[in-house]
C-alpha cells in the first residue's frame, strides 16, 4: 500500500511540474460606451480649415507633346505668344504653402483641413494624409496628373489623396464656422492674439464643456483664406463667408511664412508640440 501511495505522489508531482503555466487574461475589448466617448471627443475637437486661393495652376502642351504645369521659368515664350504675363505663373508658391501646411504638427495631430482653389476656379480637396513631393519638378507632375484625371489615389489602400470637387467652397464649411481672410491690407494682429481669440486652449475648452453640461458641439471651427498668387491680395468681396480681413505682421510676408507664423501660434495655444 505504501509503495502505491509513493508512486501516486510522485506521479502527481511530475504532472504539476509539466503542467502549462497559467495564461494571462486577454485584453478587454473596448465597450460601446468607450467607443461613444472616443467619437464624442473627436467631434468636440476644434479644427482649422485653410483655403489656398487664386493658385496659378494651368497645364500647357509642349513641343514634345508632353503636358507640363506652366511656370514663369520654363514657359516664358509660351506666355509671350499667348499674351500672358509670365510673372503671374508661380506654382512654386502653392508648393511651398502646401509643404508648410501638410508638414505641420497641427496637420499630423488631425486638426487641419486644406483646400485649394485655382485662378480658373478649380476647387481641390486635399486629404490630410497626402505627402507633398519635396522637389518642384515632381510636384508639377503630380498637379498635371490631378488636373487631367480629376483625382489622385494612393498606391496602396485606395485612399483618394487629391480630388477636384464641385464649387462653391462655402458648402464644405461646417455650420457656425468663423472665417477670416489673410491680407497685408487687413487689420494687423499678432499671431498669438489671433490664436487666443479664436481657438481656446485645451484647458479652457475642457472647462467650457463641463460648464455647458457636456455639449458635443464644442467651439466652432475656424477657416482662413490665404492667397497663393504672385501678386495682389485676397478680397472680402470675393468671399461672402469671410467676417474680417486680418494681417499677422507689419511687413509683407510670403504665404509660407504667414502660414508658419499662424499655425505655430495655434499649436502653442493647443499644446501641440
Amino acid at each position: 500500500m505504501s509503495d502505491n501511495k509513493e508512486k501516486t505522489s510522485r506521479k502527481r508531482q511530475k504532472m504539476a511540474k509539466t503542467a502549462p503555466p497559467v495564461s494571462t487574461p486577454l485584453e478587454i475589448a473596448p465597450s460601446a460606451d468607450d467607443e461613444k466617448a472616443a467619437k464624442k471627443e473627436q467631434r468636440g475637437q476644434q479644427k482649422i480649415i485653410v483655403l489656398l486661393d487664386k493658385a496659378r495652376m494651368e497645364t500647357v502642351k509642349t513641343k514634345k507633346g508632353n503636358f507640363e504645369l506652366m511656370n514663369c521659368d520654363d514657359h516664358r515664350d509660351i506666355c509671350k505668344r499667348n499674351k500672358k504675363d509670365h510673372s503671374q505663373y508661380r506654382p512654386d508658391i502653392i508648393h511651398q504653402e502646401l509643404l508648410a501646411l501638410m508638414d505641420s504638427p497641427l496637420n499630423k495631430a488631425g486638426r487641419l483641413k486644406v483646400y485649394i482653389r485655382t485662378e480658373n476656379n478649380v476647387l481641390i480637396d486635399v486629404d490630410p494624409s497626402v505627402r507633398v513631393p519635396r522637389t518642384f519638378k515632381r510636384f508639377c507632375g503630380l498637379m498635371v496628373q490631378l488636373l487631367h484625371k480629376m483625382k489622385i489615389k494612393a498606391s496602396t489602400g485606395g485612399v483618394t489623396l487629391l480630388r477636384v470637387v464641385k464649387n462653391p467652397f462655402s458648402q464644405y464649411l461646417p455650420a457656425g464656422v468663423r472665417a477670416y481672410g489673410l491680407s497685408a491690407a487687413g487689420k494687423v494682429y499678432s499671431p498669438a492674439a489671433v490664436a487666443r481669440s479664436l481657438v481656446p486652449s485645451a484647458a479652457a475648452a475642457a472647462g467650457s464643456e463641463e460648464d455647458g453640461g457636456g455639449d458635443d458641439a464644442g467651439p466652432p471651427d475656424v477657416c482662413f483664406v490665404i492667397g497663393a498668387m504672385a501678386s495682389g491680395s485676397i478680397l472680402k468681396e470675393d468671399h461672402p463667408f469671410v467676417e474680417e480681413m486680418i494681417g499677422i505682421s507689419e511687413y509683407s510676408l510670403s504665404g509660407a511664412s504667414a502660414i508658419n507664423r499662424l499655425l505655430g501660434s495655434i499649436e502653442a495655444q493647443w499644446g501641440i508640440v
